[in-house]
């Protein structure tokens, strides 16, 4: 079974659940997972009942997909995503994006937790995804092009589309909270990367670094599915501060920085 009918399988099984005609998407990272418990009038459907879905073992990541409306918004929340780094290959760490390509979902709000290498950043930063390096080692379009989707040769001079990030600067602007602009960098993981990798991110041009959002987003374009993405810098990056690192520090920071984030993801999806 090729990746395309995995896809059409998932879709077949939610839509037998509820109705995602036109929602937003919105896939909800480390820390972050508590957006999807103020969704109202939803159907939660575990990750683990749907076809093909594997289950996220992140500490953070609830695993579940919730439909229902935000705010009288129309949404499909992923509250937690599966990652490289837990074994799944790209195809299927990218995977819900096409489901809800195939469900009718107008638009994709994408989020994470990263470390920041911008000096001009600090702990509980915004930052909205401007570009992405992919540094993972591998890529969700390599094999047979799944033509349904989109072209053998996505562009992807606009992978994050401009019209949803300008939305998502004015939005910033009218709640008065400070959004950074940055480039995003996606590393394969589990582990922290290394200070040398860090020196080695900020000479290319990257602003914060990561292990996820990079295949999310490169499918999305594929797809022709417009995608906004926004990063909590949850930490400075390995030798920037001289700390060490750690998960829970990821979770501390998100969640002090959590009332903002909420209401600009709000204020965004409104807009959409």
């Amino acid at each position: 079974m090729n990746i395309y009918e995995k896809c059409v399988g998932a879709a077949d099984y939610i839509k037998s659940k509820c109705d995602a005609t036109d929602a937003i998407g919105l896939i909800l990272g480390s820390g972050l997972g508590a957006v999807g418990q103020e969704i109202e009038n939803k159907t939660v459907i575990p990750y683990s009942d749907i076809p093909y879905f594997p289950t996220p073992k992140v500490e953070g990541h609830a695993g579940e997909l919730i439909c229902g409306e935000l705010d009288g918004v129309k949404v499909l929340c992923m509250s937690g995503r599966f990652h490289f780094y837990e074994g799944y290959d790209m195809q299927t760490v990218a995977m819900p994006v096409r489901v809800m390509k195939l469900l009718g979902v107008r638009a994709l709000v994408v989020t994470n937790a990263a470390g920041g290498v911008n000096r001009d950043f600090s702990e509980g930063t915004l930052m909205l995804i401007d570009d992405i390096i992919n540094f993972m080692g591998d890529n969700p379009l390599v094999g047979e092009n799944v033509a349904e989707f989109g072209t053998r040769f996505p562009d992807m001079t606009n992978a994050l589309s401009p019209e949803l990030k300008t939305l998502a600067r004015e939005c910033a602007k009218d709640l008065d909270i400070e959004l950074k602009s940055g480039v995003y960098m996606a590393f394969r993981g589990p582990n922290y990367e290394t200070p040398a990798e860090i020196r080695f991110a900020s000479i290319i041009g990257a602003d914060a670094v990561g292990m996820s959002t990079v295949p999310e987003i490169m499918v999305a374009r594929h797809a022709n599915l417009p995608v906004v993405g926004i990063s909590c810098i949850t930490n400075m990056a390995a030798g920037i501060t001289g700390k060490e690192l750690s998960h829970e520090e990821v979770s501390l920071t998100a969640k002090r920085v959590f009332n903002e984030f909420r209401a600009l993801v709000k204020e965004l999806i409104h807009r959409i």
